[in-house]
């Protein structure tokens, strides 16, 4: 178990307390005197096969993400907000989907490019990234606005209608490629990371978008990495989130609005819980980043490491200043992809070919989680294995769709899983490197496919969920798409390598 101490940070077991304080900040971390159990304990009793155990239908507490959340918007705000739209990262936005989609509009002028350091050597990089799904709101003074940061190390603001820029852009330091946040409760905040290394606090209420405070890195002794690929998810005021530096946070706000009807923030850090343990470093190195977003099922938040260790965190005391780990399972290999919880609290977990252990042989790439049974939680899993030419596994956060599971995979198949059995019953070929997200609107599957030969976006028809129909498929971009398309009012927002970002749908 895991608690929270007033005071300075206690180190890691095996570490040495040296981490720099938090800039200004009061800061509050792990107890570790209880560590939590090695993944090794965590293993499951019998061999992992794709026949279903029973499924209970038991629900979490529901303090702060109740069952009936699963596929709906989240928050006061009508848009889509966050990665994959709620806690459970299971809503997609808003149809109806293109019957026959177009080119609307292509932002900016000129790509969206700059240089930044990858391997102590200087690379270009253009558009926008994994996993780059945009904001969709509607503002109070009637605009739509769309959201997004990109590799020319800019978060952009547009308007959905025109393509034209509705704010100026805001600068970071380094090149931005997760997705972007924005308060679900209607307060004028975004939340955006930064390779620089910086997680900021961003104020939309000003003549310019105006940083209110921010979270470096390099505030705690992490390991080699220091981006922020991780989307973050704000639950009853506190900003819940995972660095690249393997560290998780949550941050009391302490939202108000002044008397000048300007939003102010006073960020507490209520909770820094690393990733990692000294087992699991010793077993597989120190590649132990939180590239996977937050998700939240009733009381408990989860995410996952670039180890493969799957962590659950009971957030019902916050305000108390604790949290505890209440399920802790090791994949065996990289979970990049976010976690997506379902109406009964069943975890769906996808992992990367990267690590190869043994453990990973064993589980395979795509496996059924069972959080209620934190000894024993396996359900199902499947092997999703590579060749010569490409690794195995997901990148793809996949899409719940009731009890169908669609998943795009790194050597290019598109897998329909029944939910309860871990049965593919319909696959089809999307290319390899197939990184974006699907999403789902209506009883439509949206796919970005072919992304070395000819990146497209791709639609099915899923109405019968075992036989899914191609509706149609649109090459509107001149790179491949990596980000994840976020689709409101019947509209495809989503950018590409080639350094440009799209507004796709009828005419």
């Amino acid at each position: 178990m895991f608690s929270i101490l007033a005071g300075a940070c206690t180190a890691a077991a095996g570490q040495t307390a040296t981490e720099p304080p938090l800039t200004t900040l009061p800061r509050l971390a792990v107890d570790t005197t209880s560590p939590a159990p090695p993944p090794s304990t965590a293993a499951p009793a019998t061999t992992p096969s794709t026949t279903s155990a029973p499924t209970t239908t038991t629900t979490l507490p529901e303090r702060f993400v109740p069952a009936g959340s699963v596929g709906e918007p989240w928050g006061s705000v009508d848009g889509l907000l966050m990665f994959r739209g709620n806690p459970t990262r299971t809503y997609y936005g808003t149809g109806p989907v293109p019957a026959d989609p177009a080119l609307l509009w292509r932002f900016p002028d000129s790509a969206m490019c700059s240089i930044s350091r990858i391997g102590g050597q200087d690379v270009e990089w253009c558009g926008t990234g994994w996993t780059g799904q945009p904001v969709v709101w509607e503002r109070p003074d009637g605009v739509t606005e769309v959201i997004f940061g990109a590799y020319d190390q800019r978060i952009h603001f547009v308007d959905a209608a025109t393509g034209l820029r509705t704010r100026p852009d805001f600068p970071v330091g380094d090149i931005a490629k997760g997705s972007v946040t924005l308060d679900p409760d209607g307060y004028p905040l975004l939340f955006a990371g930064s390779r620089d290394p910086n997680y900021r606090i961003i104020a939309l209420d000003r003549d310019v978008p105006t940083e209110l405070w921010s979270l470096p890195a390099t505030a705690v002794r992490g390991m080699w990495n220091n981006d922020w690929d991780s989307n973050a998810v704000i639950i009853d005021d506190f900003l819940l989130i995972g660095g690249e530096n393997s560290w998780w946070f949550a941050v009391e706000l302490n939202r108000t609005i002044d008397g000048d009807g300007l939003v102010q923030i006073a960020p507490e850090i209520v909770a820094s819980i690393p990733a990692f343990t000294d087992e699991l470093v010793a077993a597989v190195g120190t590649q132990q980043s939180i590239e996977s977003s937050t998700a939240v099922y009733g009381s408990t938040a989860y995410f996952a490491n670039s180890a493969g260790r799957i962590v659950g965190i009971d957030i019902s005391h916050l305000p108390e200043r604790e949290a505890d780990i209440v399920f802790d399972f090791w994949a065996g290999d990289d979970v990049d992809a976010t976690i997506v919880i379902d109406e009964f609290g069943m975890l769906y977990v996808a992992a990367e070919e990267d690590l190869r252990t043994p453990r990973a042989a064993e589980l395979g790439q795509l496996m059924k989680l069972n959080p209620q049974s934190p000894d024993d939680p396996l359900v199902w899993s499947l092997s999703i294995p590579g060749s010569d030419l490409v690794d195995g596994g997901v990148w793809a956060t996949p899409a719940l769709d009731g009890e169908m599971l669609y998943v795009p995979t790194n050597p290019g198949e598109l897998l329909a899983v029944d939910t309860e059995t871990g049965e593919v019953v319909w696959r089809d070929d999307v290319g390899a490197h197939a990184w974006s997200s699907p999403v789902i609107i209506d009883e439509s599957l949206i796919v970005a496919v072919d992304c070395d030969i000819r990146p497209a976006l791709r639609a099915y028809d899923i109405s019968d969920p075992m036989q899914p129909q191609q509706q149609w498929e649109v090459a509107a971009t001149a790179g491949c798409i990596e980000s994840t398309p976020a689709v409101w009012n019947g509209v495809l927002y989503v950018g590409a390598r080639d350094g440009f970002f799209y507004a796709i749908g009828d005419r």
